[in-house]
């Protein structure tokens, strides 16, 4: 079975989505619904994380049950470095960027979990099929959120 395989992916890809939702909360923290909600919406990934770790043991994979933490010095050091060289988009455009950015993550660890789910299906898993169906609306959200405040925000920035 490949099941550790796609456990290993999930876990990377959820990961990822959390790290990202914290850069782009940090980088909008001035607009506290994109900072406060994508806290929350990280904290989400990073839960799945630890869950799919727990789990991933039965299927002969040892992955790391800590997620991905707050960004570290460097990363906002060179993120702030982009941003003063003028590299960095305006305000905007930026946000647009990271929150098509955030809705792609989120749409690929949905199908992720899709996967994994029809897997758990055919070979009547149920702790793994309960853990996609805690998990994988808790990723539609993130994906509806990300969605959300790109049609929300495009009008405005594309058109200003």
């Amino acid at each position: 079975m490949k099941i550790g395989l796609a456990l290993k992916e999930l876990h990377r890809s959820e990961n990822d989505l959390a790290h990202e939702l914290l850069q782009v909360a940090d980088r909008h923290k001035a607009d506290h619904d994109i900072f406060h909600v994508g806290r929350d919406l990280a904290e989400w990934s990073q839960r799945h994380v630890r869950e799919i770790a727990e789990i991933a043991a039965d299927y002969g994979e040892k992955l790391d049950p800590d997620p991905k933490g707050e960004l570290t010095v460097v990363e906002r050091a060179l993120d702030k470095g982009s941003e003063l060289a003028g590299r960095a988009r305006t305000p905007g455009l930026l946000l647009l960027r990271d929150l098509r950015e955030l809705y792609m993550k989120a749409a690929g660890v949905s199908v992720d979990w899709e996967l994994l789910a029809q897997a758990a299906q055919g070979i009547k898993h149920r702790d793994l099929l309960a853990l996609c169906e805690r998990c994988h609306p808790d990723n539609l959200r993130q994906m509806r959120w990300a969605n959300a405040k790109l049609k929300e925000s495009a009008t405005q920035v594309l058109v200003s």
